[in-house]
């Protein structure tokens, strides 16, 4: 998952020479307000600026460039990824693309746009057009998924689904992709409207509570089985321990070995000498009467008295050196000794290093499951509300049952499902299994804004949509609110798939004017319990120019101009 944790600009657009930061972590709901011109939209710019060069509004790069300073603009961004934490730097005049990973900056030989896709492919996992589906819904400049080209569409679904890698293996699987089709589903009249709020408010309530319990009961098994790990690695390590000391004082009764055993072997060299000489002696003597230098007899009696005396001392060398091999073998097999239980011990002490390892990482494991433990539990206890809503939802329901008896019909649920490919392509099984969840998911998110249409995305990613009064509509046919609906639906479909494949998972969600425009007949709370209940785990900007909704948000952010600039108002 991407963090997104703030942002910050200068001299960026109507920005001057100091910078403007918004913290993105700070709540999970957040609304930014201003006249026109005041300069709120310019977060959306700079997101998209810093992250991949280029505005969000179709901005020439030139004229990002405060028009009264026409120096130093620079657009800083702080997010994480895991453990890692990423900081981007990118400016215009002067020129500044800066990657940080862990406070050390990357390798700047690379070219911007080497740099730039490098950057989308193997941190973001996400591209322009991916990232303004997933985290941005704007206003008038922003082209929403169903106005985009089928080639864009693929784009965006390719990269939600980290699927485009796949495409430079081959490109007829790209030509013969397709998607499926989603189940069916018909408009319900008033009443059953209602049903399915209490409906989905009771799924809603018992999936917060069932899923936060059967959380905490794993959470609780993992905690138990880490700790009998843990337990079980201490006492291998106590029974390794003792074996250490054993092979430690075995090991002292065969130390100097390898000293010994030099010596002597230097020893055995010498008597081998001593041997080789006297040995000569013999020969000289058993073999010479006559001495071959001076040519004199050798007296006989000398003669025989130097060979005894030669074999006496052969006899005693012999007798030493037979004791000296003896020595030498038995030393050698204490060396021998010594290097095994060497080999033992270090063998030993590294299971020992190891499970200290395991050890400390099972004790991290067991604080993190501990802390989401506590949060789940703090969070069951924030629901009671939610209670009270389905109360009012079965209240109203009783209310019309008379009234609406009549528009009842039966809701119909047609199951279609083709196959992007029948025998190969792995893009197509990937699509084939995501496809039924996305438009089940984008049923849901009407339904939820009480647009009760059945909205089908097919395997060319075209849509086909069904309401009692029209049969084949299609996105166009809409007034403006109701496409916007579409939109958000889409957003909110595409930021769900998004947590399945974690890659371009992300906290932040950034909507622009959508309370401003058509959303007609749909309540602001509704929609932010959907942003606040379902779209969870985000941090959203709400940016409007209505002033009666700050009670509806956890902060409030208010930019003006001031003597020609925009900033925030403190």
């Amino acid at each position: 998952m991407i963090l997104f944790e703030r942002i910050r600009w200068k001299n960026f657009l109507s920005t001057g020479n100091h910078f403007t930061e918004v913290n993105f972590t700070k709540t999970e709901n957040t609304l930014i307000i201003g006249n026109n011109g005041a300069g709120k939209s310019t977060i959306l710019d700079a997101l998209t600026f810093v992250l991949f060069g280029k505005s969000f509004r179709n901005i020439n790069k030139p004229q990002l460039v405060n028009s009264i300073n026409e120096k130093d603009c620079l657009v800083e961004i702080e997010f994480k990824i895991s453990s890692s934490e990423f900081k981007i730097r990118r400016g215009i005049k002067p020129a500044i693309f800066e990657i940080y990973k862990n406070g050390e900056l990357f390798n700047q030989d690379a070219s911007s746009s080497e740099q730039q896709k490098w950057f989308e492919q193997s941190v973001l996992k996400m591209n322009f057009k991916s990232f303004t589906q997933i985290v941005i819904l704007g206003s008038s400049n922003f082209v929403p998924f169903m106005q985009l080209s089928a080639a864009n569409r693929r784009e965006v679904i390719e990269d939600l689904l980290d699927i485009k890698i796949f495409s430079s293996m081959t490109n007829i699987v790209k030509e013969k992709i397709r998607a499926v089709r989603d189940d069916v589903r018909t408009l319900t009249l008033k009443k059953e409207s209602l049903q399915d709020k209490v409906r989905m408010q009771n799924e809603f309530i018992q999936e917060i509570e069932s899923r936060s319990k059967e959380d905490i009961t794993t959470k609780k098994g993992s905690i138990t089985t880490l700790m009998e790990e843990v337990s079980e690695y201490m006492e291998q390590n106590s029974k390794t321990q003792t074996t250490i000391e054993s092979r430690t004082k075995e090991q002292e009764k065969v130390i100097g070995a390898a000293d010994k055993l030099s010596k002597l072997n230097t020893l055995k060299g010498q008597i081998t000498q001593k041997v080789t000489t006297i040995t000569e002696e013999h020969k000289f003597f058993n073999e010479n009467t006559v001495c071959p230098t001076c040519h004199q007899d050798i007296e006989e009696e000398f003669r025989v008295n130097r060979i005894s005396d030669v074999q006496n001392r052969a006899k005693e060398l012999k007798d030493g050196y037979v004791k000296l091999e003896e020595t030498i073998k038995f030393e050698k097999e204490r060396e021998r000794q010594f290097n095994v239980l060497s080999k033992e011990i270090t063998k030993l002490t590294h299971g020992i290093s190891q499970n200290n390892t395991r050890i400390a990482s099972h004790q991290r494991r067991i604080q993190d499951l501990e802390s989401e433990i506590q949060r789940i539990t703090d969070q069951l206890q924030n629901s009671s509300t939610e209670y009270e809503k389905l109360t009012k939802f079965q209240e109203d329901l009783e209310k019309s049952d008379t009234d609406l008896s009549e528009k009842k019909e039966t809701i119909a649920y047609y199951d279609f499902t083709q196959s992007l490919l029948k025998d190969s392509g792995v893009k197509s099984k990937i699509i084939q299994k995501y496809l039924p969840l996305i438009n089940k998911q984008v049923n849901r998110y009407l339904q939820m804004m009480d647009f009760y249409i059945n909205f089908t995305l097919d395997e060319e990613f075209n849509e086909s949509i069904e309401s009692p009064i029209h049969e084949n509509f299609s996105y166009t046919s809409f007034s403006e609110g109701e496409r916007q609906r579409i939109d958000l639906a889409l957003l909110f479909t595409w930021r769900e798939v998004a947590k399945f494949k974690n890659s371009t998972n992300t906290n932040l969600l950034i909507m622009d004017e959508i309370f401003d425009s058509s959303l007609d007949g749909f309540g602001v709370e509704e929609f932010l319990k959907i942003v606040k209940y379902v779209i969870d785990d985000s941090n959203t900007f709400i940016i409007s120019h209505k002033t009666d909704l700050h009670d509806k948000f956890d902060t409030v952010i208010k930019f003006e101009k001031f003597k020609g600039f925009s900033r925030v108002v403190v």
